[in-house]
Formats: C-alpha cells, structure tokens, sequence
C-alpha cells in the first residue's frame, strides 16, 4: 500500500510564495516519477511539474521561471517551490506518484488528495 501526503497549501498575495510538499509512504520498492498537477473549478486537471527517477524535469509553460520541483530521495518526497504567485494559479493541487510496490513489478500511479493554493489580494 502505497500513500501520498499533502501539504503546504494555503492563501497568499500576489508576488507571495508557498512550497508544497507530498511524501510517499509504504512499502515502495522504486519511485519512477513525481510531480505536481492542478485543477481550477470548471477546468481540466493539468500538469504543473514533474520530475523523473533519471532527474529529467518538466514545466508547464504557465510556471516556467517562477515554480521550482525538486525531491529528496531519501524520504520519497516532492516539492513544488512556487515563487511570485499570479490569482491564475488558484487551484487544487494534487501530487502524483508512478511507484512500483514490493509487492508488485508494476507501477502504479498513485494521487494525492489535493491542496488548496488561492493567490488573492
């Protein structure tokens, strides 16, 4: 069984930060991937970052300059540093994990159960 833990979010000032946190927990046998989507009310749910077992790193183009993914190995967790916020990234965030259990030879992708991030004056 394999869990993701959420926090960090919260409300912040345009030009504010915050910095996201999800750590994976259970039995894990290999984390092939990590990353960060989000989800306004009425919109799709799309990538923000992500950031592979080989260090290969992605950014929507939307956060490119301004979010920041980074993880540590040793505590099977992923950040998201997010630095002068706009109102447009108001959402839901959600951590996502492609992990492989012990008990299986097949990954498995896993969510987290999502933080709010509201940017407003």
């Amino acid at each position: 069984q394999v869990q993701l833990v959420e926090s960090g979010g919260g409300l912040v000032q345009p030009g504010g930060s915050l910095r996201l946190s999800c750590a994976a927990s259970g039995s894990i046998f290999d984390i092939n991937a990590m990353g960060w989507y989000r989800q306004a009310p009425g919109k799709q749910r799309d990538l923000v970052a992500s950031i592979t077992s080989g260090g290969t790193i992605n950014y929507a183009d939307s956060v490119k300059g301004r979010f920041t993914i980074s993880r540590d190995n040793a505590r099977n967790t992923v950040y998201l540093q997010m630095n002068s916020l706009k109102p447009e990234d108001t959402a839901v965030y959600f951590c996502n994990v492609i992990a492989t259990p012990r008990t299986t030879i097949v990954p498995y992708n896993y969510w987290g159960q999502g933080t709010q991030v509201t940017v407003s004056s």
